[in-house]
């Protein structure tokens, strides 16, 4: 069955840590938001089963994955569900707890680095924020970064299964994750992030090697793949970024 991905449309944002799982598993989905009104999709079919009234437990924000009858919200809990379904889960059991954690952890970054140009509210323009910004940047570039990056590579490093992934023998939707993520501050931070490969030099290569897997190298190559932007979660703003101490 065709899953069906709700997210804003020309927004990479916390939708794409979904999307990178379905493309490497290379799963049937349909972006909804992307899709021909006269279909039924479009961003109006999102809007309308976000603010529906007669929906039993309606999602509270994209992303929202459907399968079946079955609405999934929120990205970790989207991914601990298809995780095993698309072969992107360990096979142990308690090992998909671990994973989850990561992937938990993952997005307390995502959230801190959204807040390094929101950092007063979600509700105010960046350029009304610009000064609290450039604080909450400093900070983020300097302590925030370090300390989560420095975790998980010695979650790689003390993985007992292989040093070549976060947790077990073979690839999950952690990793794939995790590549976003750095892919994601290295557009935001170009110059904090320079010298990523020799801070955390397994993590660089995780990133590398999830680039070259045959079937994110073509989603990566394709209009699928939408662009880093402005509007997005990760945004480079020059004067945000800095040389990392």
């Amino acid at each position: 069955m065709t899953y069906r991905l709700y997210y804003w449309d020309g927004l990479q944002g916390r939708g794409e840590f979904v999307r990178l799982a379905l493309e490497e598993a290379g799963a049937d989905y349909v972006e909804v938001t992307r899709g021909d009104e006269a279909a039924g999709l479009g961003t109006g079919a999102m809007m309308a089963r976000l603010g529906s009234k007669d929906e039993a437990y309606p999602p509270f924000a994209p992303p929202f994955l459907q399968d079946g009858e079955l609405i999934v919200s929120q990205t970790a809990n989207i991914l601990f569900y298809l995780g095993p379904k698309l072969g992107l889960a360990p096979r142990d059991e308690g090992l998909r707890y671990v994973a989850n954690g990561l992937q938990l952890t993952i997005a307390d970054m995502v959230t801190e680095a959204h807040d390094t140009h929101h950092p007063l509210a979600g509700n105010l323009y960046y350029e009304d924020q610009k000064d609290a910004a450039k604080v909450r940047a400093s900070d983020f570039i300097d302590h925030r970064i370090p300390k989560f990056m420095r975790y998980f590579e010695r979650v790689m490093k003390q993985n007992p299964a292989s040093e070549d992934f976060l947790v077990g023998d073979a690839l999950t939707y952690v990793d794939l994750s995790m590549f976003q993520l750095i892919d994601g501050l290295m557009y935001a931070f170009p110059r904090a992030t320079k010298r990523f490969g020799t801070q955390y030099p397994k993590l660089a290569a995780l990133h590398d090697r999830v680039i070259a897997r045959p079937r994110i190298a073509a989603y990566l190559a394709s209009d699928r793949r939408l662009p880093h932007n402005e509007a997005c979660v990760f945004r480079h703003y020059p004067e945000l970024d800095k040389t990392a101490r």
